[in-house]
């Protein structure tokens, strides 16, 4: 089983990729990095990307319901104060912003922990491919052991 590095490094073999972080979205820290950074830190692109996924992940809007993963919308559907009640695993799979110049594609890791770190993918618009780099961030996501 891959590490950080191992799997970033896969994630720079990409077309159009130009950097790639496993970031923790709770602290807004990159645990490892390779490649550029579109700002020139990864530390300052890993806290503003951290931002976008916490808001993502925490805004109600957004959380995965037992709907969501195919339930029937019975028992489970809401919580006693009639929110959703959250599925599990990371509440949302991927973001994707698209820039003038790229993409980002932020791809949330399920762990055994607490899921709250993601694998950030800085791709170039014009040779970049969004639908393969989505495709092997989740099989990336999948295999990556944290330790």
């Amino acid at each position: 089983m891959p590490g950080i590095d191992e799997c970033l490094t896969e994630a720079m073999t990409l077309p159009g990729a130009r950097g790639a972080s496993l970031v923790d979205w709770t602290s807004g820290l990159a645990l490892g990095t390779a490649g550029e950074s579109p700002v020139g830190d990864h530390e300052t692109t890993a806290a503003e990307t951290a931002e976008l996924a916490r808001s993502a992940a925490e805004f109600d809007t957004f959380l995965a319901t037992d709907d969501d993963a195919g339930g029937t919308g019975g028992a489970g559907g809401s919580g006693d104060d009639g929110r959703p009640e959250k599925a599990g695993g990371p509440p949302v799979e991927d973001l994707i912003v698209t820039t003038r110049a790229g993409y980002h594609v932020l791809r949330f890791v399920e762990t055994s922990f607490d899921s709250s770190v993601f694998l950030h993918l800085w791709l170039d618009r014009e040779t970049g491919n969004l639908a393969l780099a989505r495709m092997r961030l989740r099989d990336i996501a999948e295999k990556l052991v944290l330790g």
